[in-house]
């Protein structure tokens, strides 16, 4: 091909780029489908209780996760197969793309930022809902009363704990072992469910986060590399 010193090299730079570029889509993609599929999430995403179901905004997230890692390992190979080939239309075509998506990249994490919390205290709410009416006396109905005890139950199982705080655990914990009511897991456990909700949501959107923030880097590194190839490529007197 055309390109000589340090354009050459600009181009390989750029090839190895591409390929942790299409690497880390793989990667992105991978980790949304096990957080669509992974078990705990499932279970409570299912669970429905007087015709209203667990917050849906979780879901929203991972469903947009797995159209950003699609669309990255597509670009990443439309730059991989641009830099080898040393084109201007495949090279100028990758840098639309990656701008567009470095633009939506900056966007979801400015908007995941500023609703870090949002799907965990989603969670919480309904939960305490659920909560609230299978310990109330004023829920008269004892087949919906019993739904309802199964339902929260089902939360405790998942994930593995009982009661929003300490003290509603504890309450809920004794209540359950003299037969008073049936809403904690067989493990007996003293864990609150506030704080495991926070764990399995807004610790792996943390860990999403940072590795948006890694592939933005690498996206502003390639949109670079690939001007400087594109104008190198335009100047060779092989073209």
């Amino acid at each position: 091909m055309g390109v000589e010193g340090c354009t050459k090299l600009m181009k390989y730079l750029l090839f190895c780029l591409n390929f942790i570029f299409w690497l880390a889509g793989g990667v992105i993609l991978g980790v949304a489908l096990w957080l669509r599929h992974d078990q705990k999430i499932s279970n409570l995403m299912s669970l429905e209780v007087d015709g209203a179901q667990t917050p849906t905004s979780f879901y929203i997230c991972v469903h947009i996760l797995i159209a950003v890692g699609t669309v990255m390992m597509v670009v990443g190979f439309l730059g991989c197969y641009g830099a080898i080939q040393e084109s201007q239309c495949l090279l100028g075509t990758f840098f639309v793309c990656l701008v567009i998506l470095f633009a939506g990249v900056i966007a979801a994490g400015i908007l995941g930022y500023m609703n870090k919390d949002t799907v965990s205290k989603e969670m919480k709410k309904f939960y305490d809902s659920v909560y609230d009416m299978a310990i109330s006396d004023t829920l008269n109905d004892h087949t919906k009363k019993k739904a309802v005890e199964q339902v929260l139950k089902a939360f405790h199982e998942t994930l593995q704990c009982c009661g929003k705080d300490k003290v509603t655990s504890a309450f809920s914990v004794i209540t359950s072992k003299v037969g008073f009511q049936d809403v904690c897991s067989s493990q007996w456990t003293f864990v609150d469910c506030h704080g495991k909700i926070d764990e399995l949501f807004s610790d792996k959107i943390y860990l999403v986060g940072i590795a948006a923030l890694v592939v933005a880097v690498i996206m502003i590194f390639e949109m670079i590399f690939s001007m400087v190839l594109c104008c190198g490529i335009r100047n060779s007197p092989v073209y």
